[in-house]
């Protein structure tokens, strides 16, 4: 670094407000060398003014600049990337026949796109992750160079890599392109990537799968290498246990196990509940309509198909047609199916008029939809074409705005903490490019999430260019108990569509005036929710949610009678109850039962029988001791007792106490 104080020479200011200056232009790399040789041996990539540039980007001009090392996010994914290419050097030295296409960094990974003359076999993707790890431990430097288009098209030319040729075409504006050179492979990016291989020791290829070439099903099938990249070791080995650990709770094998649902060719995207599984979904819903009610919403539902004008009026026509299932009618009408609730609920509001007396007005609907996703998007219960919403519509002034909206998020957050979910992160979805209405609007929409969320003192990040296309939203991603994240309810500001519908209320001065609409979903998707839950708690569902709570078990066959009578009582009480009189052992019975994650196990043998009494244990294998019938039921009714149960019993408590009456007492109870 140099001392002088001429005004020759630039200076570098550092994200803590640190200046460095030098006598002549300097790479990042040799900035981070200057700051220390540990830095430097760290370092990635860099930023210069904001604008991501790899290490040997030279700055001529004073800058601010920041080192970018793999602790940072910036850095893993550069890591990520440069796998990616790493995949096509490994792939081209083993199949030299292969076309390279596309690699782009994914949540947590990376994948390479290829075109090759025959599938890909597990053992193929083991070789190629071996010979990635024999290139790593050259230590070969990554080499960037700008090369002029006609070069480029050149250079693949060459080495007829037509799937490249295609991309260049597609950009026809520009002449000049980076190029990364893994010794003698070589592939088009934008970049940043990582100076030297020594970077990209912790990884692991993760699967296979196929691909079509722009996603179309119409054109060249492909296979996809999907892979995981990591700043070290521990980072990767965290990861590798966690995707066995998720494996182990894929909602779909447990599903099979547990015999909850299935899916089949005969109806794509669509879930066919067995009873068990049928009982989770309608006591999640019989859950959320008990809070609905609680919070003032009146339960509404409106018809699956309507005409296109409908949608047109809405704008989903417009900006959500190739997601729609559409029909024509004989006398030439087209109809959809309903991918949205939204334009039911607004003619619902429409059907009479209203005064500023009736709002807020809280509508709430489980209502069917039906969205197109192609085949190879669909993901068991986390990915479907058909399902239900727990959606509501809330129309209210402007003045009740914020009163809505926060009451909205304190109940959303509340219902997923009964759910076991305590980590939920906030993210306020700004204006997308493709919008209704006009700035002045979503200004004040947007404002109103704002304040609503820093009013509550709740933190949020911004994910700008991501609302819907007629109000910005809040999205609440909820991490489960293995650290993945999961994106559920969202809550939606809205004055787009009052206006397109033309809705309104007469206001205290006789004036008609438009509503705000506030549109919400706190499970989001049910049949995605029940996913996510049984995942989260590797189908171990809460005891007041489980399809069987209590499982009654013989020890011999001489004690069946006694068993049934008991499950009968357990029934009688309310509880979700079976009996196991199988001529088997008792400890193969309670294996079995264990594994289908009942919550109670109840035994009982000559001793409990003559006794009246019960033997209880959980799922877990807490031995809860023997109790008296009188007693083991009221305990399991209590253990099953949905969360919000509590919650509206305290509520009726200090209403009576402000009322002075005793509700019990008056019915003498």
């Amino acid at each position: 670094m140099s001392d002088s104080c001429a005004d020759i020479g630039i200076t570098l200011t550092l994200p803590d407000g640190s200046q460095r200056r030098f006598e002549h232009p300097v790479s990042v790399a040799m900035l981070a060398t200057d700051i220390g040789a540990s830095l430097a041996k760290q370092t990635v990539a860099g930023r210069i003014d904001g604008r991501p540039v790899d290490a040997c980007e030279l700055i001529a001009h004073d800058a601010a600049v920041q080192i970018i090392t793999p602790k940072d996010d910036e850095g893993l994914e550069i890591i990520r990337h440069s796998c990616a290419h790493l995949v096509g050097h490994a792939v081209k030295q083993l199949y030299p026949t292969a076309k390279m296409v596309i690699g782009p960094v994914i949540d947590e990974g990376f994948y390479y796109d290829i075109a090759y003359e025959r599938p890909f076999t597990p053992e193929d993707v083991a070789a190629i992750e071996q010979r990635m790890r024999e290139l790593i431990a050259k230590d070969y430097d990554v080499v960037k160079r700008v090369l002029s288009r006609e070069e480029v098209i050149r250079l693949f030319s060459e080495r007829g890599e037509v799937f490249k040729l295609r991309l260049i075409e597609d950009m026809p504006n520009e002449q000049s392109m980076g190029m990364y050179f893994h010794e003698e492979y070589v592939d088009m990016c934008r970049g940043p990537h990582v100076p030297n291989t020594r970077f990209l020791k912790h990884f692991k290829l993760t699967k296979l799968s196929g691909a079509y070439w722009r996603g179309d099903a119409k054109n060249e099938q492909l296979q996809r290498i999907y892979g995981t990249a990591w700043a070290d070791k521990k980072q990767l080995d965290a990861y590798l246990l966690r995707i066995e650990e998720a494996e182990k709770r894929d909602h779909r094998k447990l599903g099979r196990e547990l015999d909850l649902f299935h899916f089949q060719e005969d109806a794509l995207g669509a879930v066919f509940w067995h009873p068990r599984g049928w009982i989770v979904f309608q006591e999640l819903i019989a859950y959320m309509r008990r809070r609905q009610q609680d919070a003032g919403y009146v339960e509404v539902n409106s018809p699956d198909v309507m005409d296109r004008s409908l949608w047109e009026i809405s704008g989903h026509w417009q900006n959500y047609r190739d997601h729609m299932f559409t029909t024509e009618t004989e006398d030439g009408r087209a109809l959809a199916l309903k991918p949205m609730n939204c334009p039911g609920s607004v003619l619902l509001y429409r059907h009479g008029l209203k005064s500023y007396r009736d709002l807020p007005i809280r509508m709430g609907e489980f209502g069917k939809v039906h969205r197109y996703e192609p085949s190879g998007a669909l993901h068991g219960l986390l990915r479907v074409r058909h399902f239900t919403q727990d959606d509501a519509h809330v129309y209210c002034t402007p003045q009740q705005m914020d009163a809505e909206c926060r009451d909205v998020v304190a109940l959303v957050l509340d219902i997923y903490r009964q759910f076991g979910f305590e980590d939920v992160r906030i993210k306020l979805s700004t204006r997308p490019q493709n919008r209704m209405g006009d700035d002045a609007t979503w200004d004040l929409l947007e404002g109103a999430l704002v304040q609503a969320l820093e009013g509550m003192g709740l933190p949020y990040k911004l994910n700008p260019g991501e609302g819907a296309f007629y109000g910005p939203k809040l999205e609440f991603v909820l991490r489960d108990a293995i650290g993945r994240d999961w994106q559920c309810g969202t809550l939606q500001v809205d004055m787009n569509l009052p206006e397109r519908f033309g809705i309104d209320y007469v206001d205290e001065d006789g004036q008609r005036k438009r509503p705000v609409m506030l549109h919400r979903a706190l499970f989001g998707s049910l049949e995605r929710f029940t996913g996510i839950l049984i995942e989260h708690h590797a189908g171990k569902l809460p005891s007041w949610l489980a399809p069987v709570q209590a499982v009654v078990l013989s020890i011999t066959e001489e004690h069946a009678a006694y068993v049934q009578d008991v499950t009968q009582l357990l029934r009688g009480a309310g509880l979700r109850a079976e009996c196991d009189v199988r001529n088997e052992k008792i400890g193969y019975k309670i294996r079995e039962q264990t594994l289908q994650r009942v919550p109670f196990l109840l035994v009982a043998g000559g001793k409990e029988r003559d006794a009246r009494t019960i033997a209880v244990r959980t799922r877990d294998g807490e031995d809860l001791g023997v109790m008296q019938l009188a007693q083991a039921v009221a305990y399991l009714k209590d253990a099953t007792q949905a969360p919000d149960f509590y919650a509206r019993g305290e509520a009726q408590q200090q209403l009576c106490a402000r009322l002075g009456i005793d509700i019990l007492a008056s019915s003498g109870a």
